[in-house]
């Protein structure tokens, strides 16, 4: 016998205000929730499933939106109650974590305040029960000392701690239902692994109901019962987790399917290779044929970076005298040649993204050798200094945020081939007619501004731009890793097709392990300041020495629901603070090499 579903939503559908009336983002969604159940809601950007999510919890604008349908929980219709009402099931019997908890957690008050807040609110404890009750919560989602971190702030926290004190906020009325949306996307793949464990055992322990709401296939097979595929506003396919992933009938599932990054299926590749790719229409990959060059294997570098040490000062006390210094990046050494991609991988703080911004001096190095494309790069003037960002460019994380809103994309990409006296206008605009073209958006999107084109393009725009100075050395800072994994497929085979054109040199920074297997002809391993191990790709993912680089590989999600119930057991520990008093130096470290090219840091 089916138990009673904790939710059930009948033909949910939400309209927002277009030109001469409201256009349809939800169209006709209806699904359950069992008790003690995960059920998925998996689809790209635009498919409508966060919309979902907050039409149920009544969060959207009632003058900005419009929802029709039904949401029903303990016999009340959720989308029918009055306001007042609705706050009481709020935090209470549903929760709701979201993806960013910096934007969610108030920066002005500390975390224990936050969680008690709810616990007064909805329980109605007192001050003193409220605070043990709040320790004992950020206990359960094994944030280290709980006690001693009840009175500190969200700016204190890792983003990782962060999302467990949402978590924790989340529990803290034992609801029913938990919300959550793309809770795991912006967070490290081994702080992701700890999440999902976190989620799995305190589903078990409290017999709540999870409704989990992500893009990434690997994450809902390992946590979901059943799964709902959106596609534009629709379910297109739902059906146990299990099913969907052996027998899926539509080929747009198929296709979100093929399009995920396998750890494992480049064993015994010796070269970067494209992605396959994805029919759309029939869900059948491609796979694509091999890269033909490897131009990353002779010639001299064009990158040489010796005993690299960036810091950064700390500064404390009534005068903000400096009292120590983070130790961002130290004695980092490493060569790039022309045609090859370096991947330097590691969670957020391990100093790899200032790695990449210090090569090109977007922060200043303490000391070390940097000698780019000729250029002695710290020994440069002003002047010098820009005329050697010629031969490097960098693409970063979020191509809005580096766009300019105000400039159309044909102004955008020609500003740099201008600024630096490339040619005359008439041969700027030839050139980023060019280039739009060799990035698969066309001359045609000249004139349009960012805002008019979806991430995935605004990442195709900004690869633009990095190529009008026809550089040498492309720094890539998690360039594809907030893509939806269809679009993140296409932007990293269009690098390596440039790479094999042009002869490109990519530093790619990611901590996207699946990603950096299929880039890389090298790889290294960053954690605090330090590379661990570095070496050829297939060394690295075929025989990892160090324990940190087999942390990282064992926390990768696997598109298998046969792991579903599977834990890492994964230590939620912290990443260790890098920060470190005045005049202390780091002991000398020693490398291994294991097999040519191949160096482990000694213990």
């Amino acid at each position: 016998m089916t138990p009673e579903p904790i939710l059930s939503v009948r033909d949910l559908r939400v309209s927002f205000p277009a030109s001469g009336g409201w256009k349809p983002v939800v169209k006709g969604v209806s699904f359950d929730v069992l008790p003690r159940e995960t059920v998925a809601i998996v689809g790209e950007s635009g498919s409508g499933k966060s919309v979902t999510s907050l039409a149920i919890m009544r969060l959207l604008q009632a003058k900005a939106s419009r929802t029709e349908g039904s949401a029903v929980m303990g016999g009340r219709d959720l989308l029918a109650l009055p306001e007042r009402r609705m706050r009481d099931v709020r935090g209470n019997e549903i929760a709701m974590i979201f993806q960013e908890p910096m934007t969610s957690l108030n920066p002005v008050f500390t975390i224990g305040r936050q969680i008690s807040e709810v616990l007064v609110r909805h329980r109605g404890l007192g001050a003193a029960d409220a605070k043990a009750e709040t320790i004992r919560t950020l206990d359960k989602v094994r944030i280290p000392n709980a006690a001693t971190r009840f009175d500190a702030y969200p700016h204190q926290f890792s983003g990782g701690m962060r999302q467990r004190v949402m978590i924790a906020m989340a529990l803290a009325s034992r609801p029913k239902l938990l919300i959550a949306d793309e809770p795991t996307t912006a967070l490290d793949v081994t702080i992701q692994g700890q999440i999902l464990d976190l989620i799995k055992t305190l589903q078990d322990e409290e017999g709540m109901s999870v409704l989990f709401i992500t893009h990434d296939m690997g994450v809902v097979a390992e946590i979901a019962d059943r799964t709902l595929v959106m596609l534009q506003g629709e379910v297109v396919e739902a059906g146990t987790t299990e099913a969907i992933f052996r027998r899926g009938a539509e080929p747009y599932t198929r296709a979100l399917l093929a399009s995920v990054p396998r750890l494992g299926s480049m064993n015994g590749e010796p070269l970067p290779r494209r992605f396959p790719v994805v029919d759309a229409q029939t869900g059948l990959a491609v796979e694509p044929a091999p890269l033909v060059s490897d131009r990353g294997s002779e010639g001299s570098p064009v990158l040489s970076v010796r005993n690299l040490v960036t810091r950064f000062p700390v500064r404390s006390g009534f005068f903000g005298r400096q009292s120590g210094s983070v130790h961002a990046v130290q004695n980092v050494s490493f060569d790039l040649r022309t045609g090859e991609t370096l991947s330097i991988v590691g969670e957020s703080g391990c100093g790899k993204s200032t790695t990449g911004r210090s090569v090109i001096r977007l922060v200043e190095p303490v000391s070390g050798r940097i000698e780019l494309d000729g250029y002695d790069v710290r020994a440069l003037s002003p002047a010098e200094l820009r005329r050697m960002r010629q031969s490097a460019q960098m693409i970063f994380q979020d191509p809005f945020a580096s766009l300019n809103p105000r400039m159309s994309v044909g102004e955008t990409i020609a500003e740099p081939f201008l600024a630096h006296r490339l040619g005359t206008r008439a041969q700027a605009r030839e050139t980023v007619a060019d280039l739009l073209q060799r990035v698969g958006l066309g001359p045609e999107a000249m004139d349009r501004y960012p805002h008019e084109f979806s991430g995935g393009q605004r990442q195709r725009i900004a690869i633009a731009r990095a190529l009008s100075l026809k550089p040498k050395v492309i720094v890539a800072d998690e360039a594809v890793s907030a893509l939806d994994v269809s679009i993140k497929v296409q932007v990293c085979n269009l690098l390596l097709e440039l790479q094999e054109e042009l002869g490109l040199a990519y530093l790619f920074i990611s901590h996207d392990m699946a990603v950096v297997e299929r880039m890389s002809h090298r790889v290294a391993v960053m954690y605090l300041g330090e590379i661990v191990e570095i070496g050829p790709r297939r060394a690295i993912f075929e025989n990892p020495q160090h324990a940190y680089t087999k942390k990282l590989m064992a926390a990768v999600p696997v598109p298998d629901p046969e792991r579903r119930r599977m834990k890492r057991l994964i230590a939620a520990e912290e990443l260790t603070s890098p920060i470190r008093p005045l005049g202390y130096e780091p002991p000398a470290r020693s490398y291994t090499e294991v097999s040519p090219g191949h160096l482990v840091q000694a213990a």
